[in-house]
């Protein structure tokens, strides 16, 4: 860059720095910097246009255009030039605005006397703000000192939008992160929660975006950047010894972190005047752009490592911690891009709820919500770059619905429906030691999902009459490193013991897909849940398998067992698993081990091909369970983790129930146990339907257990039944409105 060009962007983020000094109101400040940017730029017009609201921009200052047009005239995402950039997030320069690709005229500015078109996003960490724009009459397209000029600039109007600078009147000056925001997202784990933002990595605050000092900016970057390589390499140092791909993430981020491109961009910076702590959240911003673009996983993944290293790199800059300087809330609802299972496990139940930007409804972070009852919702957009630490939040686990600093009529309609949970609650705890009989003499046998040690104390308190299944691979992803044989043995027994004789499934490792071990090497895949998982891992890595088998049988010590192989596709792989059991228990019978007073082997039924198994399988196996989140997934070909698709489908389609009846069937003809477990276990109206179908066991989480009682106590499954097959004779696609009448009508 010539040097000119950088004396000139220096002059003008010093007059920028002195408008942060000044005592200006919002407004006023706006229209100076729109002045002195014009000015400094050389053109005739430069304007700045902020969100209104997440889909409008406003023009809210101009030097060249009609005073008259500020704060009136708006635009749509997307729509005109302006729009463009907003949504792109890229800069947009033309010679000929008029016949530029989507250029909208808009007559109140009078700016069709202007050729020339340059706008430049304004945005702060993937966080869209507004559009700087500068025009003039010549027709040129404006060069890259100039647009890499302004890109600087519009990076110091982001930090100063966010430091307060601009608060005015009207929705676009309004102040940042004060306002009430309703966001959505998935629900994950059900239930409601209020209580204050806890940040599980804060966002950096930059005070101070504009350089005072260039050369000791310099010197600052330098010795922070020492730092942290300094840093990466201890890391390096101390995981030699372990897995390969944590290797490969370190030395992915020692690349980063010694990348002379990465360095000389950042020096290029604040050679034009920002401060180091702006120089690296400018390229951060601009590697989050580029992550939202790229479809790669692996690029992807780089991109975030870059992202991670300009965190560590600003926090040491900064000072600021993890923590911020803040204190735990007592009433905590955690809020992150995403979370580990073994950090969520750390903070343990004394959270209220989790809100996270990623995440997935099959995610480990989120089989530990539900392990530990707290709602959960994921896909919530924005939400880590809107919160701040101590946001009063309303969380709704139900409808997937965020409330961030809600107003007062929400914060009363909410609580209201708090109450209304617990009086319900209250009710079910009447009817918790009642068998669960339907008013036609049906016996339904209702359990629970577990997966921790955490949810047993459920058995009790939720009148759940045993665990239908207990994840055992948590134990495996939350550790560093392939936990003992010894470990598991004692995870299993204190499992066994706190059930108290109640029958506890354990369920095999169940890993792959969404579920990767650390310590293990990742294959790529390019669709995981249909790949290799479960017991396909299992088969494939015996030593494994027969390790988890052994501390199965020794844990329960003589008292009755009972093991489940997930995701068993074909008849020849339960048999294969099997006979991995039968050799197992020979080499423990052998050793002078303790071997069960009895052992039951079962199928989990998670594909359509294994409920067209030869009928000698269903002779065979002890026990099936169908897996209904993965069966409804195959079922219908709609993953679950795609939000475009996942609702699409209902449990109550007249074909999923009718093949959920030809299980039913299969296994009435061999008289073999079957039960279902997931979450339409525990949605009432699906488990009325479910039952009606000929299900007599139902595995749930424990929350759950008291909501279907209550509706299976007071329903005749012969009538529900007759209801499904009316609908079904008339050609409907669900049963769901004529069940939701039946209810209504027996009140």
């Amino acid at each position: 860059m010539v040097d000119g060009t950088e004396t000139e962007s220096r002059k003008l983020l010093g007059r920028l720095r002195e408008e942060m000094a000044s005592e200006a109101a919002g407004q006023e400040r706006l229209d100076r910097i729109t002045h002195l940017i014009a000015d400094s730029i050389r053109a005739e017009v430069c304007s700045i246009y902020l969100f209104r609201d997440e889909e409008t921009l406003e023009l809210c200052a101009t030097e060249g255009l009609s005073p008259e047009a500020v704060h009136k005239t708006r635009m749509r995402m997307g729509e005109g030039l302006v729009g463009r950039v907003a949504k792109s997030g890229k800069v947009v320069n033309t010679a000929d605005a008029p016949s530029a690709k989507g250029f909208r005229y808009m007559p109140e500015t009078g700016e069709e006397r202007f050729s020339s078109f340059l706008g430049v996003p304004v945005q702060r960490l993937g966080e869209k703000l507004g559009v700087l724009v500068v025009q003039s009459r010549e027709a040129r397209k404006f060069s890259a000192d100039e647009i890499y000029a302004l890109e600087v600039v519009a990076m110091v109007l982001a930090e100063m939008a966010e430091l307060g600078a601009f608060v005015g009147e009207g929705a676009a000056l309004s102040p940042l992160h004060q306002q009430s925001v309703q966001l959505t997202g998935g629900p994950a784990q059900e239930g409601s929660a209020e209580g204050h933002v806890w940040l599980h990595e804060p966002r950096v605050v930059v005070t101070n975006p504009i350089a005072e000092d260039p050369h000791r900016e310099q010197e600052r970057l330098t010795e922070a950047v020492e730092e942290l390589r300094v840093g990466v390499d201890k890391m390096l140092e101390i995981s030699r010894d372990g897995d390969t791909e944590q290797l490969q993430v370190l030395e992915a981020y020692r690349m980063f972190a010694n990348s002379k491109g990465w360095m000389r961009r950042m020096e290029e910076d604040i050679a034009l005047g920002l401060s180091a702590e702006a120089a690296v959240e400018k390229e951060q911003s601009q590697a989050r752009a580029r992550m939202s673009q790229v479809t790669d996983p692996y690029l992807r993944e780089r991109l975030a490592d870059l992202d991670d290293l300009s965190n560590r790199l600003l926090r040491i800059l900064t000072g600021q911690g993890n923590a911020n300087g803040a204190d735990l809330p007592p009433d905590p609802i955690l809020v992150a891009r995403n979370i580990g299972p073994g950090d969520l496990l750390e903070y343990g139940r004394s959270l209220k709820g989790i809100v996270l930007e990623e995440g997935s409804v099959g995610s480990h972070a989120t089989i530990v919500a539900r392990a530990l009852a707290i709602p959960l919702v994921v896909h919530v957009g924005r939400i880590t770059t809107e919160a701040l630490n101590g946001d009063h939040i309303l969380v709704d686990g139900d409808n997937g619905v965020v409330h961030l600093r809600p107003e007062d009529t929400v914060v009363s309609a909410f609580r209201d429906k708090v109450a209304m949970q617990a009086k319900a609650q209250e009710r079910y705890a009447s009817i918790r030691e009642t068998p669960t009989v339907t008013r036609d003499g049906a016996r339904i046998n209702l359990v629970m999902n577990a997966g921790l040690m955490a949810d047993l104390p459920s058995l009790g308190h939720s009148g759940a009459e045993g665990v239908g299944l207990f994840r055992t691979e948590l134990q495996f992803l939350i550790r560093n490193q392939m936990p003992k044989r010894s470990e598991l043995v004692s995870q299993y027994q204190r499992v066994l013991d706190a059930a108290g004789g109640k029958r506890v499934v354990f369920r095999t490792l169940d890993i792959g897909s969404d579920k990767v071990l650390p310590y293990m090497k990742h294959v790529a895949e390019p669709n995981p849940a249909l790949g290799w998982r479960a017991i396909r891992v299992g088969l494939d890595k015996r030593g494994v398998m027969r390790m988890q088998l052994q501390a199965l049988l020794r844990a329960a010590n003589g008292r009755p067992l009972t093991i489940m192989f997930p995701f068993v596709a074909q008849a020849e792989e339960y048999r294969e698993a099997r006979w991995e059991v039968n050799k197992t228990i020979e080499r423990e019978k052998r050793l002078g081990h303790v071997l069960p007073e009895t052992l039951e082997v079962g199928a989990m039924l998670e594909t359509p091909s294994l409920a067209f198994a030869p009928q000698k399988f269903f002779d065979e196996v002890d026990f099936v369970s169908i897996g209904g989140n993965d069966l409804k997934q195959f079922f219908f070909a709609a993953d679950r983790e795609n939000e475009l698709v996942r609702r699409r489908y209902d449990t109550l389609n007249v074909s999923f129930l009718t093949f959920i009846e030809r299980i039913v069937e299969r296994c009435s003809t061999s008289d073999t146990p079957l039960s279902f477990c997931g979450e339409d276990a525990g949605r009432p109206v699906e488990a009325l339907c479910l039952a009606a179908m000929g299900m007599r066991t139902l595995s749930m989480r424990p929350a759950s257990i008291g909501p279907v009682k209550s509706l299976l106590l007071r329903s005749d499954l012969l009538a529900v039944r007759k209801i499904i097959a009316d609908a079904r004779h008339r050609g409907e696609q669900s049963v769901r409105p004529a069940v939701m009448e039946w209810l209504r009508s027996q009140g």
